[in-house]
């Protein structure tokens, strides 16, 4: 009998237009957890390229990885510096009860 490879999940394999980001940071931002943000920002930026961001935003790619990792919430100066250096802004709105 053989045996079926298969490797781990990697969400950055399928961030391939800005739709697509785009739709993943709205679902991820109607959760409200800043680990998760983290997370989803880190898949963004290995599906567009860690060494890039890291050069956009000033940070290092090691502190980019172990801020974007979803492990732990990253400082809203982070957050915000990844973002921009994303292209993205963030919008709020009331929320509708």
């Amino acid at each position: 009998m053989s045996k079926i490879k298969t490797r781990p999940f990697d969400m950055a394999n399928y961030l391939g237009t800005d739709v697509e980001v785009g739709e993943y940071l709205r679902q991820v931002l109607e959760e409200g957890d800043p680990v998760e943000l983290a997370a989803a920002l880190g898949d963004i930026a290995r599906a567009r390229g860690m060494t890039q961001l890291a050069k956009e935003t000033g940070l290092s790619r090691e502190s980019l990885y172990k801020s974007l990792s979803g492990e732990r919430a990253p400082s809203s100066d982070t957050l915000f510096k990844v973002i921009h250096a994303m292209g993205f802004k963030l919008t709020l709105e009331p929320v509708r009860v």
